[in-house]
């Protein structure tokens, strides 16, 4: 994975950064795995927006992908690498040995024709998921459930991966892309590996119309609105607005917002890096 730079033959070109797409193999979606996506342009059931900014953006149909990896034992071999307008990773088509065919996300180094197993007696090799308690130590992973049997909830966005550091009576000790460092119950799957499209993070837009395209509308800042309007609005010229807060008055930057007697609390053994 790579990415491209343009020559600034116009504004929109000049700093635009995107990701090639030479690895993938096909441009249409597997059928049977595809459904309608309704986009709610921020508005509730009411049609009351309530949550600004959002609306817009192109037309995507949702992959449905195997975040459970539930089929243990049978065997599947990588049929195509694809786009996914959903999501940050690019997504691979597992056609099984029964003739099932799943998508699942596409860690870094799996190709087409590739072998890849579930379950517990699967070697620990990329592409391959099982759950912790047979993994060795020090196994790079991703698309890990925090319940077993109910589906991959961390470690999903393009170039992430967490690392198993050991493991203590039920329990696996993972360190997690943000360095937080916590316990999940040993018997919870996770696929071997790094998430693929690792250079996602060097892309740029370029324009303000990509944004558009992604469903993003323009935000102005509450710095410029009217006091009746947000808490950091008014003043005279260019005032800078006080203590950072949000519309309803709660502290941006550094207040606490989790809360301290969460039940997760007890499994977290040292805090991400601020």
């Amino acid at each position: 994975m790579a990415v491209r730079k343009f020559s600034p033959s116009s504004p929109g070109q000049r700093h635009k950064v995107i990701g090639t797409f030479d690895t993938i193999t096909s441009t249409v979606p597997e059928k049977s795995l595809v459904i309608g996506k309704h986009s709610t342009g921020g508005r509730n059931n009411d049609g009351k927006m309530t949550m600004r900014y959002r609306g817009g953006g192109h037309k995507r149909k949702y992959r449905v992908i195997d975040f459970k990896r539930d089929k243990d034992g049978v065997p599947a071999t990588v049929a195509t690498i694809e786009y996914d307008p959903n999501r940050s990773a690019r997504i691979a088509l597992l056609v099984y040995a029964d003739g099932e065919k799943r998508y699942i996300l596409a860690p870094n180094g799996l190709t087409v024709g590739q072998k890849v197993v579930s379950g517990a007696d699967a070697l620990p090799e990329v592409g391959n998921a099982l759950p912790m308690k047979s993994m060795p130590l020090g196994t790079v992973i991703h698309n890990i459930e925090l319940y077993p049997g109910h589906g991959a909830a961390m470690v999903r966005s393009a170039g992430t991966f967490a690392q198993l550091t050991s493991r203590e009576d039920n329990y696996a000790i993972i360190k997690l892309p943000s360095g937080e460092t916590r316990k999940v119950l040993s018997d919870c799957k996770a696929t071997v590996g790094s998430v693929g499209n690792s250079d996602h993070s060097l892309e740029k837009s370029g324009k303000a119309g990509r944004s558009r395209w992604l469903g993003r509308r323009p935000h102005n800042r509450g710095v410029v609105m009217n006091p009746v309007d947000h808490p950091m609005g008014g003043g005279e010229g260019r005032a800078s607005g006080g203590h950072p807060r949000s519309r309803k008055g709660l502290l941006a930057k550094g207040l606490k917002t989790r809360h301290p007697k969460k039940q997760s609390n007890k499994l977290i053994i040292e805090r991400r890096k601020k």
